[in-house]
Parts: structure tokens; sequence; C-alpha cells
């Protein structure tokens, strides 16, 4: 999750500070990260065709997900999920939201573990009627949701475990995890890549929005930021909230 309005550096990755300064920032700097920014946005044909998720698979039941208590983070009363993941394969995700409904699928073969815990909120209620927090439109290109609050410190009472790749792109639709910048240190708070964003690959994919939404929150952005973390990062001028959001 990202953390506290200790004001970010901007053209920096997405995390959550630590639970006294809690709320999704951005930290490192891209030039850090080794890379500039991208003004094109990269063609999306959107996620494949979902399949519906299911209990009783022995590719499932090999998983096993570790869910540690993080009670200072807690902003809303859900259970944990279960340690097993339930859910495999494609699992699609719709968020209606004030702009427009997203469709997403999330890929639980590359990380069970983020999407049995995102499955478990959205079906939960957790991201219901919350405010999507903090949008970027310099250096990286994300819109940042998932924490109740809206301050980018709050999160489920727990953290889930990494499972980024090498391989992890931030291109327009990928659903990424947010963190604190220490290992394992996600929660409920997600950011979605609306235009090219080069980051390292420390943030875990577990998904993909199709084109259509994608063009929703690029719609959005163009209209900025109040500048309230540093210049084009702070709250989207067009408030996004998401209604509603159904899994599987």
């Amino acid at each position: 999750m990202p953390g506290y309005h200790s004001p970010p550096i901007l053209g920096a990755v997405l995390t959550r500070l630590a639970a006294t300064a809690a709320t999704l920032v951005l930290l490192p700097t891209l030039a850090a990260c080794g890379g500039g920014s991208s003004s094109s946005v990269a063609q999306d044909s959107g996620p494949s065709t979902p399949t519906s998720p299911t209990s009783s698979s022995s590719a499932v039941s090999t998983t096993s997900c570790d869910y540690p208590a993080d009670s200072q983070s807690a902003t809303r009363k859900v259970d944990p999920p279960p340690s097993t993941p339930d859910v495999q394969g494609q699992v699609p995700v719709t968020m209606k939201t004030s702009i427009g409904t997203l469709d997403a699928t999330l890929d639980a073969d590359k990380a069970p573990c983020t999407v049995n815990s995102f499955v478990s909120l959205a079906k939960q209620g957790f991201f219901d009627k919350t405010q999507c927090h903090r949008l970027t439109t310099a250096s990286i290109f994300v819109l940042q949701c998932g924490d109740p609050s809206a301050t980018g410190t709050g999160g489920p009472g727990y953290t889930i475990p990494d499972e980024f790749s090498p391989s992890d792109k931030y291109v327009p639709g990928t659903l990424a995890m947010a963190n604190t910048g220490q290992p394992d240190s996600g929660g409920s708070q997600f950011f979605i890549v609306y235009q090219d964003t080069p980051l390292p690959p420390a943030y875990t994919v577990f998904g993909k929005v199709s084109a259509p939404g994608v063009k929703l929150l690029q719609k959005a952005a163009k209209q900025g930021t109040d500048n309230a973390f540093g210049q084009g990062d702070g709250h989207p001028k067009v408030p996004v909230t998401l209604t509603q959001v159904t899994a599987g």
C-alpha cells in the first residue's frame, strides 16, 4: 500500500508508507530506476477471455499464502483470506466507478496469493464506496485505489506476500499492488497504469484492465490533479469512486 503524505518524491515508485506514516506514496526516483517516461500509450488488446475461478484443483492446493496481521492499517473489518487460494486461472472482475465501468481480468496462476486476497476483499465489500485517492500525471502515470480511508494510510488489517517477477512491465491497463518499499508489505491498495510507466519490477502485477477502461482513466487523467503531493501528483480533479467491485 502507499504511504502517508510526507510529500513524496514525484517521479518515483508507488508505495505506501509504514503504519505511522502509511499512505500510498511514490518513493524511489525514476532516475534511480533507470528510465525515462514515455508519452505514448501502448496498444491494449484487452484481457484474455476469463474463465470461472475454481476451488478444488491440485494446482491451487499446492500454494500456501501467509497473511500476517497488520492492525494499524485496518480501515474496515474483514476476515483474512484463506491461506490456500480457492481461485485459479483468469478471474473476471468488474469495477463500477463514478467515471464508468472498468472490466478487468486477474491472473491467479501468476499471483495466486494476491488474487486470493483481492477476491476475498471484493466479496466482503471492502472496496465498495471508496475513493481512489491518488493520481500521478508526470513521470509515472497511475491511479491508486484500495484504501477505504482515502488517505493512503489504510488497508485490510493484514499484509500480503510479494509475487513480482523480473519480467513485470507497467504498460497501460496493468493492475499492480502498492507497497511500503519493504518486502511483503502490500495490503489492499493497488494502482492502475493508464500510460506506459517505467517502474522497476518491484510491484506485484496481478491483472489487467480492459482497453475501454483504460480510455476512461485517460480521460479523467487529462483533467489533472490538485497537486496535493507535488506537481502532477495528488487527488484527481475528477473524483473516481469505486462504487462496487465484484470478482469471480
